[in-house]
């Protein structure tokens, strides 16, 4: 199931959008251990816009996540998403 990433990157500057398209691989501690995943985004202007590929599902129910990003470096995206009412953190490295 493909997870659509719609975000803002609200503190970065607007040229940064053109140099973060691109693989991004993030890492996050979750309540099960350690998670990897690799966002894919690309440039829609002033913003970053994308997708990463997984499955969430609670209580059988496949569900849609929203990552919300702030860049941190020209090399490093802190990542938030909230999973039934936790936040979990990622932070997101070029590839």
């Amino acid at each position: 199931m493909k997870q659509f990433l719609l975000s803002l990157f609200a503190t970065a500057p607007t040229v940064f959008a053109a140099d973060g398209t691109g693989n991004w691989k993030a890492t996050a501690e979750g309540p099960n251990g350690s998670m990897e995943r690799t966002f894919t985004l690309q440039a829609d202007g002033a913003k970053l816009t994308g997708e990463t590929v997984s499955s969430v599902k609670f209580q059988d129910n496949e569900m849609k996540l929203n990552y919300k990003g702030k860049v941190v470096s020209k090399d490093e995206i802190k990542f938030t998403v909230d999973l039934n009412g936790n936040t979990i953190e990622w932070l997101a490295k070029r590839q």
